[in-house]
């Protein structure tokens, strides 16, 4: 457990899979705009053929900008697919009712999806999102896994991650929570808010960024493990009628995506 820790860890540095070292071949590439599956053989020395046996591509599949293709063999068959919706208790998201959180635990549900984290390994995490939005979090993250964008983890980090205590590397969706230097609700607390890769795509609002120490993840002009761009994840829930919070004005939240667009 911990070597894979220290794997993941690795690779959700701001080099990630995009950087390898001279002398050896990373896991896998962070796909960019342009890129095609022989420029990214050439690049690797590998064939088109290992790629799309190695990453299970069809033959008309298409690369996506911020997914990942693996460059090598896997031990882990590809499996497809998969999600569910189960409702949620007072007990497991509001906890103490003295917070009054706004939304009452029966408008919430838990969506279990499948995702791909940085070490190429598939498993099935869950978010806890209001139930008016969780079909279109259903799509999204079927979109994500279909591009093959990787995801640090989701809960129950402690089977996805163990070892993991750091809750900033977490995608996570409900809140109960303020927003940050205010006494007004947050979006996450009505379950109208999704964060992806948080850790990856931070808040900036002047000279304050959440989470702290994500400084090298302030300039989005690379494409790196786990981080979001116009045109790459963030069109995965943009198209399913969320707004996303690296295009504000005011300020950028490149983890953040709502519908109210708040």
């Amino acid at each position: 457990m911990l070597k894979r820790l220290l794997a993941v860890l690795l690779l959700s540095s701001p080099a990630g899979w995009a950087a390898p070292a001279a002398s050896a071949t990373p896991p896998g590439h962070i796909i960019r705009p342009g890129d095609t599956l022989s420029g990214i053989a050439d690049r690797y020395h590998v064939t088109v053929g290992e790629l799309r046996r190695w990453n299970n591509l069809a033959a008309k599949a298409t690369l996506r900008p911020d997914g990942a293709v693996r460059l090598s063999a896997s031990y882990q068959v590809r499996p497809r697919w998969s999600t569910r919706v189960e409702p949620v208790t007072a007990a497991e998201v509001n906890g103490d009712p003295a917070k009054r959180c706004p939304v009452p635990a029966s408008e919430l549900r838990r969506v279990w999806v499948r995702y791909m984290d940085f070490d190429g390994i598939v498993h099935d995490g869950n978010l806890i999102v209001h139930e008016s939005i969780a079909p279109a979090t259903q799509r999204a993250f079927a979109l994500l896994y279909e591009w093959r964008f990787p995801i640090a983890v989701m809960q129950p980090a402690s089977v996805n991650l163990p070892g993991s205590t750091d809750r900033s590397i977490v995608t996570s969706g409900y809140e109960c929570r303020t927003v940050a230097g205010t006494t007004k609700w947050s979006q996450h607390a009505y379950g109208l808010a999704i964060d992806v890769n948080p850790r990856q795509n931070p808040m900036i609002r002047g000279d304050y960024l959440d989470p702290p120490h994500s400084e090298p993840w302030i300039p989005r002009g690379p494409y790196r493990t786990g981080m979001i761009h116009e045109a790459g994840a963030a069109a995965a829930f943009t198209a399913n009628g969320f707004a996303w919070g690296g295009r504000w004005h005011s300020l950028k939240d490149y983890m953040h995506f709502s519908p109210t667009n708040l």
